[in-house]
């Protein structure tokens, strides 16, 4: 399982290796401080649009400035092993900015998914993507699923 989450200078030897063979890479990140089933269906949905998914998870601190002081309820070691231990998840890549924009810059992936509460003006790195002639895909939530509701669900 560990050998899916990668350091940065790891993720550079991968992705060098990876774009020798011709693989098609697909990108998606989030918080995935619950797993939920929306979570994981999307990310099979992403992995059947290429070779190799790999996901970019934000850090503690990073979750701790997008959602609150009291977020991440699972430490980022827990959420990556998590994340990789799922068998469309290739790659699992903390990033401790606000934003993947520099992990997508290096990743330069074939597709960048998206779920469906973002508009695809919104998502973060589809410049980039489009610019290297990718395509930018946004996958419907699944209804009624979402971390913020389980949370309000086991707090009332």
């Amino acid at each position: 399982m560990s050998r899916k989450i990668l350091s940065p200078s790891s993720l550079d030897k991968k992705l060098t290796s990876l774009r020798q063979q011709g693989k098609k890479i697909v990108f998606t990140n989030g918080c995935f401080d619950l797993i939920h089933l929306g979570h994981v269906r999307l990310l099979e949905k992403s992995k059947k649009l290429g070779n190799i998914l790999i996901v970019g998870l934000n850090s503690d601190s990073s979750v701790k400035r997008l959602k609150g002081k009291d977020r991440p309820l699972c430490p980022e070691k827990d959420r990556a092993g998590v994340l990789a231990a799922l068998e469309a998840v290739d790659y699992v890549v903390l990033f401790s900015e606000q934003t993947p924009y520099r992990l997508i810059q290096k990743i330069k992936p074939n597709i960048l998914v998206k779920g469906g509460d973002y508009k695809p003006k919104d998502v973060v790195g589809a410049d980039i993507v489009k610019k290297n002639k990718g395509k930018v895909l946004i996958f419907p939530t699944l209804k009624g699923r979402g971390t913020t509701k389980l949370i309000k669900k086991i707090t009332s």
